[in-house]
């Protein structure tokens, strides 16, 4: 199961150094575009626990070029984490291996230049008021729902 993570634009390091645990409990790499904080850095490295060391890090300017770039290294499918209308639920998907998920800014999403490069939205319920979760956590809550589908065949009833 190849897995790409690409951070677009995430503000927070510690939130980064969440997704850089996340990544190495599953094998994945990372792709961080923008300002996204990347090895080495100081707070990221705090939060991550060592995994900044281990898992592998690329840098890119912005996520439209990390996935053009990822298409080019023979990635079959790139979504967006993205709530809404036009996105299903992590675990009603059909994975494509290699696969890239991206993950956007706490405030802004996924940009809309990286809106337009990919193959799909896939995201979470949101049910309360705010719609909004922490994109650590919602990483984790979609990274897990693909291996729980692809690994184990596991969907919601």
């Amino acid at each position: 199961m190849k897995l790409c993570l690409i951070l677009d634009r995430l503000r927070s390091a510690h939130n980064t150094g969440n997704i850089f645990r996340i990544a190495e409990a599953l094998g994945a790499e990372i792709v961080a575009c923008g300002y996204t904080p990347a090895p080495p850095h100081p707070k990221l490295a705090k939060t991550a626990m060592g995994t900044d060391l281990t898992v592998p890090c690329r840098t890119m300017p912005d996520a439209a070029s990390a996935i053009r770039m990822l298409r080019s290294e023979g990635y079959r499918m790139i979504l967006a984490a993205e709530p809404g209308p036009e996105s299903v639920f992590a675990w009603e998907k059909n994975y494509e291996f290699p696969l890239a998920v991206v993950f956007g800014n706490e405030a802004l999403g996924v940009s809309p230049e990286a809106l337009a490069e990919v193959d799909g939205l896939i995201g979470l319920p949101m049910l309360g008021q705010k719609a909004s979760i922490n994109v650590g956590n919602a990483a984790a809550a979609i990274l897990y729902a693909v291996v729980a589908v692809t690994q184990y065949g596991v969907r919601k009833p």
